[in-house]
């Protein structure tokens, strides 16, 4: 399994967006921005911190929240 690389909020909103999260500005708050994705059997939130650099612990947290493993998210990266 690939190790996870560091990677900034831009380019973690930027595959949200391209698996279909829509932004949610009433959800976020402060530095936290927030992207919704309704499927036909749930709603997933994910809560992104505006930051350069994206720990490791937040972002698995992420990518769970996602519905995303790490090998598809670094595909998607290297896309």
């Amino acid at each position: 399994m690939p190790k996870l690389p560091v990677v900034s909020s831009k380019q973690i909103i930027r595959i949200l967006q391209k698996i279909g999260f829509q932004n949610a500005p009433k959800r976020g708050k402060g530095s936290h921005l927030a992207f919704i994705k309704t499927d036909t059997d749930r709603t997933r939130l994910v809560i992104v911190p505006d930051r350069n650099e994206i720990p490791k612990g937040t972002l698995l947290a992420i990518l769970e929240q996602a519905g995303l493993t790490k090998d598809e998210f670094i595909r998607m990266l290297n896309d």
